[in-house]
């Protein structure tokens, strides 16, 4: 059972290695945080899950599934806020953006829903 916990941390790092990468190569901060939160999020789930399975006798693998879940759930809804707030004080998009959908519900709003 150690092995395939360290299988699974292994590739956990693995996924939050690559998360890093997205984040210096991404063109803006939207891509950005795409890149770092869904690699994250998998990666620190994989990476505990490992450290649980390689370490069974510790007896931890409740609390270490409480925090699995606690970073599902708090991650991407971070993430979405820290997006929004950083459209609404006009980020700049890349250059190959082809769609804005926040735009289009700004517009939407700002002339009462009539389009």
């Amino acid at each position: 059972m150690e092995l395939i916990g360290a299988v699974i941390t292994l590739v956990g790092a693995i996924f939050l290695l690559l998360g890093s990468v997205g984040v210096l190569r991404m063109p803006d901060v939207f891509n950005r945080m795409q890149a770092g939160t869904k690699a994250t999020t998998l990666g620190t789930m994989l990476f505990l899950l490992g450290i649980s399975l390689g370490h069974l006798e510790c007896g931890c693998f409740g609390k270490i599934f409480i925090l699995i879940i606690f970073v599902l759930f708090t991650n991407p809804v971070s993430s979405n806020s820290l997006a929004r707030a950083a459209h609404f004080v006009k980020m700049n998009l890349a250059e190959s953006t082809v769609k804005d959908d926040l735009e289009t519900d700004n517009v939407e709003e700002a002339d009462g829903g009539k389009r």
